[in-house]
């Protein structure tokens, strides 16, 4: 081997052993599968709890992970929701106020729901750092003794009323369920 050779082999191998990496960091919303995406009416998540045998959707305020009907890049780590869960589905763009909506209703059996649970609200507070991926507040409210939810994503905070949870979707969100 060669001076020259040896020479560039030790300046590779110090180039290699010098260079460092570095990741992009991943928000621990998103590395817990908090965060959700509210695109159309064929691209869209929802939170559920994160245990099918652990339902309570109150109970799971703080645990709450996002479930989306299609892998969306924007909802990393989410899950996907259990089939034939969705059973109807009306999504909203109010243009003028920039949020979007989806209303409607589900098979509370598709992921062992309870038809005693009054359900639950989950939003940017609960679980803590969730988020819905392009808006800066969201409000989630299931009701699984009605087989009814409503989901909000908004850029305007004041558009997702967060204090109204015990009204249920109708009062609160409106929408066609």
């Amino acid at each position: 081997m060669t001076k020259s050779s040896t020479l560039t082999i030790f300046a590779l191998a110090l180039t290699i052993l010098c260079t460092q990496t570095y990741a992009a960091p991943v928000s621990s919303a998103a590395a817990s599968g908090q965060v959700a995406a509210l695109i159309s009416e064929n691209e869209y998540c929802l939170f559920l709890p994160p245990d099918e045998n652990d339902t309570d959707i109150a109970e799971n305020e703080d645990r709450a992970v996002a479930f989306c009907n299609v892998d969306i890049s924007t909802a990393p780590n989410a899950r996907a929701l259990p089939s034939g869960f969705i059973q109807s589905l009306h999504f909203v763009h109010n243009e003028e106020k920039d949020w979007v909506q989806i209303t409607g209703r589900f098979d509370r059996t598709k992921y062992n729901l309870k038809d005693e649970d009054g359900g639950g609200q989950y939003d940017m507070r609960a679980p803590v750092g969730a988020v819905c991926n392009g808006y800066s507040a969201f409000v989630q409210i299931t009701e699984p003794d009605q087989e009814i939810y409503c989901l909000r994503c908004c850029k305007n905070k004041g558009d997702c009323p967060v204090n109204k949870s015990e009204d249920g979707c109708e009062s609160v969100l409106g929408g066609i369920y």
